[in-house]
């Protein structure tokens, strides 16, 4: 008698199981990015909500916020937090991103302790579609609380930092960092559930409309302080 073994697939098992030469299946809701390339290399096939997830850049403004337009566009059913971030939001440049300055929400603060603070509580309010936090310097401590508070709710949740951050641990299951390159970005795989890749991601982006208006944009309405604005957000 011949006796059959069949052998479950990983995920089978645990969802978190998956095979070292595949991406994993993500448990989360994930966001399209917009870009057929990049998402094919992302598990789920897109952003992951209610995570965390590190983008190290080469320095702002190498855009970023272009490579995050789609899945911003479609978060912005709920307000959109920008916390900390290293130069005034334009109105213009937003609007030509397709983001309405009205569901934009800008937040500075004097403290870092007070960003994260801010952070925490937009995080774990799980009433805003998405959460840019530019922060040069956290520690393993703060990356771990604000994993912890993402995962409160389906909130996307970038945080942008420095590409020498890429060097230090992070719990954020995704990983990525990203230099400018002639008409695009290269985006590097630092951590991903799947495979390791070596070689960077050339990803195109169209150059923005914004950037022949430049000297007719204006900032938004000035930031708001993070005490001011919880009360409004986390209703």
């Amino acid at each position: 008698m011949t006796l059959h073994q069949s052998i479950a697939s990983p995920e089978a098992l645990h969802p978190s199981l998956w095979l070292a030469s595949q991406l994993a299946h993500s448990t989360a809701r994930c966001v399209d990015t917009g870009h057929p390339a990049l998402s094919a290399q992302l598990p789920g096939g897109g952003w992951p909500t209610g995570t965390l997830i590190d983008l190290m850049q080469q320095q702002p403004g190498i855009g970023e916020l272009r490579l995050l337009r789609p899945a911003l566009v479609a978060a912005a059913r709920r307000r959109i937090v920008l916390l900390q971030p290293p130069h005034p939001p334009q109105a213009l440049a937003l609007a030509a991103l397709g983001l309405a300055p009205s569901q934009l929400v800008w937040v500075r603060t004097s403290r870092s302790s007070d960003a994260l603070w801010a952070a925490e509580q937009v995080l774990r309010s799980g009433s805003c579609g998405a959460v840019l936090f530019w922060q040069n310097h956290a520690r393993g401590e703060t990356l771990r609380r604000l994993h912890l508070a993402a995962q409160s709710g389906e909130t996307l949740f970038f945080m942008l930092r420095p590409l020498a951050a890429a060097q230090d641990s992070s719990p954020a299951p995704l990983r990525l960092s990203l230099r400018p390159a002639a008409g695009g970005l290269n985006i590097e795989f630092v951590k991903r559930r799947g495979p390791q890749r070596d070689a960077p991601l050339f990803l195109p982006l169209t150059p923005s409309l914004l950037q022949r208006h430049a000297s007719l944009d204006r900032a938004l309405p000035a930031p708001v302080t993070a005490r001011s604005v919880l009360p409004e957000l986390v209703q």
